[in-house]
């Protein structure tokens, strides 16, 4: 393959969770908000350190390059990595020290070091640590080639510099206290110096304040903050044979004991330390990178807000849905019609009563559904254990390799088994990455298949906070194909029929987006109107990136919006100047995959669980499923619509301007999150009126 405008997967990964730091620097969003993208823009990079970075290290080790055509080196990535890193690091200091910090202090937060305490606080902060603190702290006195301690993945540790007191010769010495952030709450809250002020301490400052107890017989010279992170990859050799839950469950165990990702370190630490701590721990260049005084800042989710619902969101709950929350039996509201769900804007209830409903319905007999990741407290999962009682057959496809959520999966899938639902595990080799539920149901002596079909797991949690689209459907060639799907997986073998309507993974999903786009290039070829609009979380994946170049270069209007990875360069002269790419980064994650292709008029519509990466086109099975309803694709144009309008939260992924907010010439604001919430407020509150009318 000839090479193209192409940019690393990791490259433009960075340049995502830069947007998120980007929140973290915009005074229009609420104080508490930007200390959570603070905590978002931490928390991706501790995941990408521990998977993506590994695997380049990895790479360097075995002398290997990055799978693709491109040919990427691995020392030139992680170099870039590293560089781009230091320079978002920094800023991310410069916001938290200088801005958010000055700006809690205005609204009488006080964020205290062990300096500047009053004498009260310090004998809270001292009684804490001898009462609370002293178990956890496990101080190790370093010496270079003989006490190596292991630091756990992702804890935090104070590296401390120590003299022995009275030595003359005044030789450094080093050692490791670590910091229990994982027994004990981040944040402490002291008794304010000044009435109706709010004094907190981070914990990381109680233990350097009492370090001193750890070690008589020595002066602590300074303390400076570090913490390691390891590769996360499971690494099972072979998942074509033996026993691959088993393999899995081994592998976890070792996951947190793998090789040393990432050292990040405070900044001011001298380079002697630094050097000394590179050899006890065996760190490579690659493998150091400086940070502010305090890491693991995703422990900011927890940063308490004092009740100031001034400094949070606006609240936005979540709508009742039309059709589906004020009716009976959720399948007499679905045989009717088509029914669209589009979470957090509305409502999630629909989807538990749909497994609910059928779980008490005697007239079901079958439900099977495919779980990817799972919520903690399951109300749907719980609907299949009664199921089981009530007497329906109930099947259940885990993917126990989603990451991450390992070990969750595993946890679900052996609860389901012993309530006697029928589980299928992980297929080696492949993801099961589809979002998909069908019920079997007797009417009238004749069996009907309804469907639940998404672009988001069957997670409560996350349908708070994670923007997607589902449908719920009867129509027998959805429904149908729904069923082929679920055959396979429980079988493993082949369909005998096609797939029509459907994109799988595995089948036809890729080929059927290159027809639908080279439909879109022929048509421009005979002049006729062509366009295709994108929205999905990442496109990675060279031939699909190729083909849409082509698709530019013939004339195609293409329309991009990418929350992630874009590995395309739009507006390239010659080659992309018909691609214009948008990222939209706000209060909820753009999760929903839609794809739409004009069609010379009859336009198609579908949603899907795929991104464009290469393993979701080549290694999972995912779905793409296309929106038949004439009503359901009314709206979903109109929410495209309301993105690709976005003036205050899109930003341009473009090959000159990066990452620079979108503006317009008009004069409105329009940010799409708030603009989608009232569009379907305006959906719920004409059903309403139309049936108080009646």
């Amino acid at each position: 393959m000839t090479k193209i405008p192409y940019i690393h997967r990791d490259i433009s990964w960075l340049a995502f969770n830069y947007r998120v730091l980007q929140e973290a620097k915009d005074p229009s969003v609420p104080l508490f908000e930007r200390l959570k993208f603070l905590a978002i823009y931490s928390s991706n990079l501790d995941e990408f350190f521990r998977v993506r970075v590994a695997n380049h290290r990895s790479l360097l080790r075995t002398g290997k390059k990055t799978r693709t055509s491109l040919d990427f080196e691995p020392a030139e990535i992680l170099s870039t990595i590293l560089n781009i890193v230091n320079t978002q690091q920094e800023e991310f200091s410069q916001v938290f020290e200088k801005e958010i910090i000055p700006e809690l202090s205005n609204i009488k937060i006080n964020i205290l070091r062990r300096r500047k305490l009053n004498v009260d606080q310090k004998e809270i902060i001292e009684n804490y640590f001898k009462n609370h603190m002293l178990p956890f702290v496990q101080p190790v006195l370093l010496v270079e080639n003989k006490i190596k301690p292991f630091l756990v993945t992702g804890a935090l540790y104070l590296a401390m510099h120590l003299e022995e007191t009275g030595s003359l010769d005044k030789k450094p010495q080093y050692a490791v206290v670590k910091i229990p952030s994982d027994h004990l709450p981040r944040f402490m809250e002291l008794p304010p110096k000044v009435e109706g002020e709010h004094d907190i301490i981070v914990i990381d400052d109680i233990v350097r304040h009492n370090v001193k107890l750890l070690f008589p017989g020595y002066d602590i010279i300074d303390t400076y903050s570090i913490k390691i992170t390891r590769d996360a990859e499971l690494y099972i050799d072979d998942e074509y044979s033996g026993d691959l839950i088993s393999k899995i469950k081994k592998s976890l165990n070792k996951r947190n004991v793998g090789m040393a990702s990432r050292m990040v370190y405070d900044r001011t630490v001298p380079k002697k330390m630094l050097d000394y701590l590179s050899e006890v721990f065996e760190l490579s260049q690659y493998d150091k990178l400086p940070e502010g005084r305090y890491h693991n800042n995703a422990d900011f989710f927890g940063f308490p807000n004092f009740g100031m619902s001034h400094h949070i969101d606006n609240p936005q709950p979540p709508l009742p849905v039309p059709h589906l929350e004020d009716v009976f039996s959720i399948f007499d509201s679905i045989r009717i019609k088509d029914r669209f769900l589009h979470v957090p804007y509305q409502s999630y209830d629909p989807v538990v009563k749909f497994f609910e409903d059928a779980a008490s319905d005697p007239n079901v007999t079958h439900i099977k559904i495919i779980q990817y990741r799972v919520a903690k407290v399951s109300k749907i999962m719980n609907a299949l254990k009664l199921a089981v009682k009530n007497g329906k057959q109930v099947s259940a496809f885990v993917e126990i390799k989603a990451r991450f959520d390992e070990a969750a999966n595993l946890l679900w899938a052996e609860k389901l088994e012993d309530a006697g639902v029928s589980v299928y595990y992980s297929m080696p080799g492949v993801k099961v990455h589809s979002k998909i539920a069908i019920v079997r149901r007797i009417e009238e002596d004749k069996a009907r298949l309804y469907a639940y079909l998404s672009t988001g797991n069957f997670h409560e949690d996350t349908a708070k906070v994670y923007s997607d689209m589902g449908i719920f459907t009867a129509d027998k060639r959805l429904t149908s194909e729904a069923a082929r799907l679920f055959t396979y997986l429980e079988t493993k073998t082949k369909p005998t029929r096609k797939f029509e309507y459907f994109g799988v993974g595995q089948f036809n999903l890729k080929p059927l987006l290159i027809e639908l786009i080279k439909t879109e290039i022929k048509n421009a070829e005979k002049g006729k109107e062509a366009r295709i609009v994108l929205k999905m979380n990442s496109i990675h994946d060279e031939e699909m990136i190729s083909l849409l170049y082509e698709a530019s270069q013939k004339g195609v209007k293409v329309q991009m919006i990418i929350r992630g990875i874009c590995s395309l360069v739009p507006g390239v002269v010659g080659i992309s100047e018909n691609i214009e790419a948008i990222s939209i980064v706000d209060r909820y994650l753009e999760h929903a995959r839609i794809f739409m292709f004009h069609n010379n008029g009859k336009e198609k519509i579908y949603l899907s669980s795929a991104d464009w990466m290469v393993r979701n086109l080549h290694r999972r099975i995912e779905t793409m499923f296309p929106i038949l309803d004439p009503d359901i694709q009314t709206i979903i144009k109109d929410l495209i619509n309301i993105q690709l309008f976005d003036n205050v939260k899109a930003r341009y992924i473009h090959f000159d301007k990066n990452n620079e907010y979108r503006t317009d010439t008009t004069d409105l604001a329009v940010r799409s999150q708030v603009e989608t919430y009232y569009y379907m407020k305006r959906f719920t509150d004409s059903h309403e009126s139309e049936k108080n009318k009646n």
